[in-house]
Order: structure tokens, then C-alpha cells, then sequence
């Protein structure tokens, strides 16, 4: 059997609104921990909807996490990050991004600016962007995958917990980079 690699470039991709396929997509961080390693981690539950527009350009996103999917590997690890010390999960159950629009597209890469809610702190963002291609699954849906990532300075959002290290530093790095790998499925 031979494998297909025909998709559809960002150029011929479809316009119509494209919803998030949680089980084929990942929103993911990486902080680095007391100054030598770093811990990556996903927030499991997402949501949101890709409306192509006829001009790229003019495209919007929005998502939504849950902020109690948080999962790092450690359950320990997971409970602080939960706790009012990090992401307060009691008070603030979501994280939100919405598209204030799409920037410099250059062939099958884009900027997509934003705002970023965490904590209930709002942050306009900007991520790295590319379109990794479209094509028709077995099943007969259109899906469209792109992938992104930026930096954040998780203080901006509240998230301020940390500790000193005796070797000087600090355990949590301010800087966050979070990567998105996402499948969207193009409704009728």
C-alpha cells in the first residue's frame, strides 16, 4: 500500500470554520527547573474552532483549556500546579486564547497574535505559526493540521510562585514556551 502525501497547501486550503480534534491535538509547555533541566507538561482537555476566511489573513481562532487537565507526568507536581500558588484551578477553571488577527504570511507560516487569559490576566501574544497541511481522513472529514509556539513570562499571568535555590537562581524559570499541535475538522 502507498502512502499519500498529497496536501493541500495553506494557499487552496478551504475556508469554512474547523473545530479542534482534542484527541489528535496538544497544548503543551516546557519551564525549566532549578536552572538545569526542564519539565514539560499538557493540558489534556481543549476545545476551540479555526474560522478560515477567504483571505488568510482575516482567519480567527479561539480555545479554551481546562486548567485542572494540567498534566506533567507527576502527580505531585501536578496538585502544586494546581494550587492557588500557580494556576488557582478553584477560581479560575480556564484558559482562554482568542486571534486579534494573522501577520506576516509567508508561504505556509504566519504569525497569529492574541489574547492569552490566564488567571483571569489577559496578555496579548504572539505565536509562530505554520500550517502543516490539509487532507482528507479515511472517514471522509477534511482536517487541517498547524502547530505553534511563543514565549511567555508566566509572572505576566499571576503565576509567580517560586523558590531560591542555594546555588543561587530561582526552581521555576519565569520564561515558559508553550507549542500547539493541532488537528482541526472542517464542518459541513
Amino acid at each position: 500500500m502507498t502512502e499519500s502525501t498529497a496536501i493541500t497547501p495553506l494557499a487552496d486550503l478551504a475556508p469554512g470554520t474547523y473545530v479542534l480534534d482534542a484527541s489528535h491535538s496538544e497544548v503543551g509547555f516546557v519551564a525549566r527547573h532549578a536552572m538545569v533541566t526542564k519539565v514539560r507538561g499538557y493540558f489534556r482537555e481543549l476545545e476551540g474552532t479555526i474560522t478560515v476566511a477567504e483571505d488568510f489573513a482575516a482567519s480567527t481562532a479561539t480555545a479554551t483549556m481546562q486548567a485542572a487537565s494540567i498534566d506533567s507526568g507527576s502527580a505531585d507536581r501536578d496538585g502544586h500546579l494546581k494550587s492557588a500558588d500557580f494556576f488557582d484551578v478553584e477560581n479560575h477553571p480556564v484558559i482562554t486564547f482568542a486571534s486579534t488577527g494573522i501577520k506576516d504570511v509567508k508561504g505556509e507560516e504566519f504569525t497569529l497574535v492574541g489574547d492569552l487569559t490566564i488567571k483571569g490576566v489577559t496578555r496579548q501574544v504572539e505565536l509562530a505559526a505554520e500550517y502543516e497541511g490539509s487532507a482528507q481522513d479515511p472517514f471522509g472529514n477534511i482536517r487541517a493540521g498547524f502547530t505553534a509556539r511563543t514565549d511567555v513570562d508566566r509572572e505576566d499571568f499571576g503565576l509567580t510562585w517560586n523558590a531560591a535555590l542555594e546555588t543561587g537562581g530561582v526552581l521555576v524559570s519565569k520564561k515558559v514556551t508553550l507549542t500547539l499541535d493541532l488537528s482541526a475538522i472542517k464542518q459541513a
